[in-house]
């Protein structure tokens, strides 16, 4: 997988990939990550950052990490309980 772009934001690790004609936008906060796979296309990576200064996509992006750290923690917490 090659790194095309790291793209600066100030909450998030945002990463552009190229792999298997497909481009890869991974995107990280704290010890999770959400990937998008697309085809690789002429316009892939400018509408990538015309979809990131999108305020809806990264607000959703942020609700879903919520939602996987308390997967995450309920899960782990149970897990412990059971001990």
């Amino acid at each position: 997988m090659r790194l095309l772009k790291r793209i600066p934001h100030d909450r998030y690790l945002i990463e552009l990939h190229q792999y298997n004609q497909k481009l890869i936008l991974k995107i990280a906060l704290d010890q999770y990550e959400q990937s998008f796979k697309l085809p690789e296309s002429e316009n892939g990576v400018s509408d990538l950052e015309r979809l990131l200064s999108s305020t809806d996509f990264l607000r959703n992006c942020l609700q879903r990490f919520i939602s996987m750290r308390e997967d995450f923690t309920a899960s782990f917490k149970s897990i412990q309980n059971e001990n």
